[in-house]
């Protein structure tokens, strides 16, 4: 014991040690093992030692604490946003945000006009937050009263609430049926396009019908594909999936926005892009050479409506590829954005890879991601002005318009 006592880190002196040795020696055996009175066992050396080890500093058995500093939380992809606030464009961020405002229009829009007579009970509709849009937790009651010009509310002959259209509504519904069909040629060219750029030429018609409202497609499109021999072909699988074939390619159509917006304004296509490649910073290039390699450099050369299936994964060639079908399909667009929802829909037909937000960061001239990491939307730029209005607006997006106009009167 009285090695143990002399032999730590921080080591007594040599008295110390002659001193406790001698209290420790001169202590008793334990009373259970003594026969003697409890009187007699008291040792008076103790009060001493006691004394004496109180004068001496015992930093040998303290242990220092510190205080850890509280890391910084890091902040979730589902609220951290795309764009730093140096970069930032308001007019695509609030966009973002008015579809957000309006999702319960939207999707209780397309909910109520399947059901009969375009109404469901309170009950039931509490229970549909993600079919009707609303936040979970919430009544909504909530969210009906906010478009009073659109929703309205009544108790039924059963004596149960009921929501549904209002008159004005109806009449929206009958104007909104009229532009799909005026539009439906144009909305089958769509279709056709995006087939010829698919991988096999052939999409699900699921997919298709998912991203509807993001092409102006009607609700009853997949019947009156029937109507289209000559450009479409339903082949059921196995499994029963219902896939949309391309039945006659046509080179008319196999000409991308890009490729004809090359033909009015090459310089400021040529500027859209950039891919850089390694090389040395002076090779001497004449200009014709200078040319070509700007070429390799900025515009993607690759049709997206060429076969990539033998382009190597990762090349420079696969990347314009990918960027060039990327820019095609928002081109296609009412708006000319997307959500990652929609791109990602289409991921395995436009052979796009895990990496496409970042190839997407890294050409903004031609593109601006808005909204979180997590639900982040991708809008052509050159498809809006400066003031962040759309150049060119379909018929179904002033519609759309009017639609959030009346959504947001009040009566």
């Amino acid at each position: 014991m009285a090695w143990y006592l002399v032999s730590g880190k921080n080591r007594l002196s040599s008295l110390q040690t002659l001193i406790f040795s001698s209290a420790l020696s001169a202590t008793p055996s334990p009373p259970f093992l003594n026969t003697e009175s409890p009187s007699s066992l008291q040792n008076p050396i103790k009060p001493c030692l006691l004394s004496f080890c109180s004068s001496f500093s015992t930093s040998f058995i303290n242990t220092k604490t510190t205080k850890k500093k509280k890391r910084k939380k890091k902040e979730s992809p589902r609220t951290k946003l795309v764009q730093h606030e140096s970069t930032r464009i308001q007019h695509f961020e609030e966009l973002v945000q008015r579809d957000a405002f309006f999702r319960f229009l939207t999707r209780s829009k397309e909910f109520l006009s399947k059901q009969p007579e375009h109404v469901l009970r309170l009950d039931d509709a509490g229970k549909l937050y993600r079919e009707l849009g609303f936040p979970r937790g919430r009544k909504v009651v909530r969210s009906i009263e906010r478009h009073p010009l659109i929703f309205q509310t009544y108790r039924h002959t059963d004596g149960k609430m009921w929501f549904g259209f209002t008159d004005l509504m109806e009449d929206l519904l009958e104007e909104e049926k009229s532009i799909m069909d005026k539009m439906e040629e144009d909305r089958v060219t769509k279709v056709r396009k995006l087939l010829m750029m698919s991988a096999k030429k052939r999409i699900p018609l699921s997919k298709i019908y998912h991203c509807r409202l993001l092409f102006g497609i009607p609700e009853d499109f997949r019947d009156r594909v029937s109507k289209y021999p000559d450009y479409f072909r339903i082949v059921v699988e196995n499994d029963g999936k219902r896939i949309l074939e391309l039945v006659n390619w046509d080179p008319a159509l196999a000409v991308s926005a890009l490729e004809r917006d090359f033909v009015v304004d090459e310089d400021r296509v040529k500027k859209a892009f950039k891919f850089p490649l390694s090389h040395g910073k002076s090779l001497d290039l004449d200009e014709d050479d200078t040319r070509k390699l700007n070429l390799v450099t900025t515009l993607p050369l690759v049709s997206p409506y060429s076969d990539a299936s033998e382009l190597k994964l990762w090349s420079t060639e696969a990347e314009k590829y990918r960027v060039g079908v990327l820019h095609e399909f928002l081109s296609l667009t009412l708006e000319k954005r997307a959500s990652i929802h929609h791109v990602v829909e289409f991921k395995e037909e436009f052979s796009l890879t895990k990496h496409t937000y970042q190839m997407l960061q890294k050409q903004p001239r031609a593109f601006y991601l808005a909204g979180t990491e997590m639900n982040w939307a991708v809008f052509l730029r050159d498809a809006y002005r400066q003031d962040g209005v759309l150049i060119e607006k379909d018929p179904q997006v002033l519609f759309n318009e009017k639609l959030y106009r009346s959504a947001q009167s009040l009566k």
